[in-house]
């Protein structure tokens, strides 16, 4: 099976989403800024390819490649090998990760089902 898994903490499997390239994005809690990374599958394992923020502040340091774009945006390459799972924090003080896969973009609740609960991406096996 190929495609993104998210998994409970535990690794109860919540959802099953096709396609090797996906785009993560959250508001920062402090700052309210939107931070938006793109990711790729490599050989079973995640590869972060960009990351994006609207602004800098506390915890919102660019890489330092990072170039402004015409629209705004600080982009770089995270200077980051690629990793076998990500876990994503679920907080009160945040809004919800927004994750897009294909031409699909949803709040991760609505991908997985569960709220407020940290949640962890890897390669589907």
């Amino acid at each position: 099976m190929a495609g993104l898994c998210l998994f409970a903490l535990g690794g109860a499997l919540l959802a099953s989403l096709p396609g090797t390239d996906f785009t993560l994005s959250w508001t920062h809690s402090i700052e309210k800024t939107e931070w938006r990374e793109h990711w790729s599958m490599d050989s079973g394992r995640l590869r972060p390819t960009e990351a994006r923020i609207r602004g800098t502040g506390a915890g919102m340091e660019p890489g330092p490649d990072a170039r402004l774009t015409s629209d705004g945006w600080l982009a770089w390459t995270p200077d980051l090998p690629p990793q076998e799972s990500v876990a994503l924090a679920a907080s009160g003080f945040t809004g919800d990760h927004r994750l897009c896969t294909g031409s699909e973009c949803r709040l991760l609740s609505d991908w997985t089902g569960v709220r407020d609960q940290p949640v962890e991406m890897g390669a589907c096996r």
